[in-house]
């Protein structure tokens, strides 16, 4: 729940305290203590209610991230898994310094070079990190027919909007 949502509530418990006290016959000081001593009872319970329904959302979103970035991982895996005679080269394979687009998605250059003597084909898995290296997105791409002892290079983009200081990492890439 939002913290301006929580404050109205707040001061709408201690007005409809105030408003109820002030319809009372009892005026007496002890009776005016003791309803200002319930709306602020109320208006703390009402507080602690608001803090957990902000808790439960931002752990919903965090749980729904997570899950988002395993299912993308499980889904990279895969494609790269189904390669036929593919042969690892994630040494092969430098990155640019990741940026943001216009969509707020990140973005980085990926540079593959082919040692070979034919024209080859590379899957890169990217994994995009925050500043403390805990993923927040994974991407496949596909630099296609590099010419023998030729670089190839594809820019890619994040799956969806990340924030704050984005690293990348080249994860697998498999040469075919």
């Amino acid at each position: 729940m939002p913290r301006t949502k929580g404050v109205l509530l707040t001061a709408t418990a201690i007005c409809c305290a105030t408003v109820l006290t002030g319809c009372s016959d009892d005026d007496t000081p002890s009776s005016v203590s003791s309803a200002a001593s319930k709306a602020a009872s109320a208006a703390e319970s009402l507080g602690r209610e608001a803090t957990a329904a902000a808790s439960s959302l931002a752990s919903g979103f965090a749980s729904e991230a997570s899950s988002a970035f395993a299912s993308a991982s499980a889904s990279a895996s895969r494609k790269l898994d189904e390669i036929k005679d593919g042969v690892d080269v994630k040494s092969d394979v430098k990155l640019g310094t990741p940026d943001t687009d216009q969509d707020g998605r990140a973005t980085v250059e990926v540079t593959v070079t082919n040692t070979t003597d034919a024209s080859k084909s590379f899957a890169v898995q990217i994994d995009f990190t925050d500043s403390s290296g805990n993923r927040l997105d994974t991407v496949v791409t596909t630099v296609s027919d590099v010419a023998a002892g030729k670089t190839g290079k594809e820019t890619v983009r994040s799956n969806r909007t990340l924030s704050g200081q984005v690293k990348a990492a080249v994860a697998r890439a498999v040469r075919y």
